[in-house]
């Protein structure tokens, strides 16, 4: 069973939305979900629509508007061709509390509703609403938000969508487990390279030693040390392919002599530091 991850969507001043393209996960089985809605498309391949318990195959292009809490796989994986990908991820009061309580944003509103089970457009309004998503990043900033708008305006006012009534996340429980996996990967993230104990990261979450052991194994299926070691190991590939030396990418992850670095590379990378310069071309 894989694991259902919460993905932490960074905010910033800048901007109310966040516009993401082609974020390349195809090797990558990302079985996650996350608070804000989404608005997907994918173009130039087929590939599989899983979104919530609704399984289906999409072919050429995909447009998806997915609600809060509802649990998806990346639209790219396992596909192994070329494809673009446009995804914008926005809190439902991105353009303040009372926007969608307007009398002018009813059909909006109806749209947003529609997203809390997960919907699909398909025909013209798939092709044009795509092609005016692929053009924001050419836009300013105000420029997209109006953009953005006036997507939603076609999607809210068409016809050619299907319900895809995926369910959110109603298991609370399931929902902290992940917030406080992803608080002790924030941990290990600001303290890297420097070492951190497994002490400072169970009382983190407010457990005692036995107990952060048994329940980061069972919640993640590895040691908090193998944990912090895979995550290490793997900026060590990052620098590598930046064409670091070995003795660099050993040094400036953390590890304190070559011989425990080479054996933890090896263990989560399935070959030694050397044979992965030389596979990657950069030797």
């Amino acid at each position: 069973m894989k694991k259902l991850a919460l993905e932490q969507i960074p905010q910033t001043s800048e901007h109310s939305f966040r516009l993401l393209l082609t974020p390349n996960l195809n090797d990558q089985y990302y079985w996650h979900f996350h608070p804000e809605y989404e608005l997907c498309y994918v173009e130039g391949v087929s590939g599989t629509r899983h979104i919530g318990d609704h399984i289906s195959r999409y072919e050429g292009s995909d447009l998806v508007f997915i609600g809060p809490y509802i649990p998806h796989l990346n639209f790219d994986y396992g596909v192994r061709t070329q494809c673009e990908q446009v995804v914008i991820q926005m809190k439902e009061d991105f353009l303040g509390k009372e926007f969608l309580a307007l009398p002018e944003m009813q059909t909006l509103y109806s749209l947003f509703k529609k997203a809390g089970g997960a919907v699909a457009f398909y025909g013209e309004t798939k092709i044009k609403a795509g092609k005016m998503m692929k053009d924001l990043p050419l836009l300013d900033p105000f420029a997209q938000l109006m953009k953005l708008l006036e997507v939603f305006r076609m999607l809210a006012h068409s016809k050619e969508y299907e319900l895809l009534r995926a369910k959110p996340l109603e298991n609370i429980s399931d929902i902290r487990e992940q917030q406080r996996i992803q608080k002790i990967h924030r941990m290990v993230e600001e303290s890297f390279p420097s070492k951190i104990e497994t002490e400072d990261a169970a009382k983190a979450i407010n457990l005692s030693m036995s107990a952060f052991c048994r329940y980061f194994k069972h919640a993640t299926g590895l040691t908090f040390t193998d944990y912090v070691n895979k995550y290490r190991i793997n900026q060590a590939r990052k620098l590598l392919l930046m064409n670091k030396n070995v003795t660099e990418a050993c040094f400036e992850t953390g590890f304190e002599n070559l011989s425990h670095f080479n054996r933890t590379f090896k263990k989560f990378a399935g070959m030694n530091p050397s044979e992965f310069r030389r596979v990657m071309g950069r030797s």
